[in-house]
């Protein structure tokens, strides 16, 4: 089975360029049924997001447990995506859901939306 969680935008250019997480721009389409969309992830895995624009508005209702969160692999991934993330002054948010905040490191993308950066499920990465 493969993942694709798709979201509407007003602004794919915001999305591509909010690579914070070191995401790949994986395809991409032009006015498909007056939509235009992205497919960003990474290689090879089985899951990916797409975003799309249209003449339509987006409509962005959500509520403060609304939430995608991503494991990274390691503890040095985990680090060097958090420092990439408050080198690039991302504001760190508190979470509403307390475990988030004693888990992981919630912030916002460029449409609002949380997410969840947690070690919980990382590598601990061996120091040779």
């Amino acid at each position: 089975m493969f993942l694709r969680v798709a979201r509407h935008t007003d602004d794919l250019d915001k999305i591509i360029d909010f690579n914070i997480l070191g995401f790949e721009l994986l395809g991409d389409f032009q006015n498909h049924n007056n939509y235009d969309g992205v497919f960003i992830g990474k290689s090879g895995l089985e899951w990916h997001f797409e975003f799309t624009k249209s003449d339509t508005k987006a409509n962005h209702t959500f509520d403060p447990d609304d939430v995608i969160v991503l494991y990274p692999k390691s503890i040095l991934d985990y680090n060097m995506l958090l420092d990439k993330i408050i080198h690039n002054n991302i504001s760190i948010i508190p979470a509403s859901n307390p475990f988030w905040n004693e888990n992981g490191k919630m912030f916002l993308d460029p449409d609002g939306y949380r997410i969840v950066l947690s070690p919980l499920k990382a590598i601990i990465d061996e120091i040779n």
